[in-house]
């Protein structure tokens, strides 16, 4: 199986405005190892919920910047010339252009803001 279909990376919008979101519940409901869901839309972006576990391609995004913000677990992200752990309430952002991939030793819940034209799976 290639690195792509080892993720189930969902672009619908899942929320409206205007509509409650129970991120507990909706994490509750993953039961996939590597799963990414579009909750919401604010303005040119999109709200993500990712529950995952295990490691991400190395990817970039050649024109847009991402926040990923630790719910519960913990995320690592690699960069070329360092790592960077993150815990709950904890939150990062890559900067466009910048080659990265994201790797989960447990099961961790995170939220994703990026623009609307990013490619989920990098450019």
């Amino acid at each position: 199986m290639n690195d792509y279909n080892k993720y189930s990376i969902d672009p619908e919008i899942k929320y409206k405005p205007l509509e409650v979101i129970d991120i507990p519940r909706v994490i509750e409901n993953c039961t996939k190892k590597w799963q990414n869901l579009s909750l919401c839309q604010v303005n040119d972006s999109v709200v993500r919920l990712g529950v995952i576990e295990g490691e991400f391609h190395w990817h970039k995004h050649e024109k847009e910047d991402e926040f990923f913000f630790v719910i519960e677990g913990l995320l690592l992200i690699d960069l070329e010339d360092k790592l960077i752990e993150l815990r709950p309430n904890q939150g990062f952002t890559v900067p466009k252009g910048v080659m990265h991939r994201t790797r989960a030793p447990t099961r961790t819940s995170i939220l994703i803001m990026e623009k609307s034209t990013v490619k989920p799976i990098g450019d």
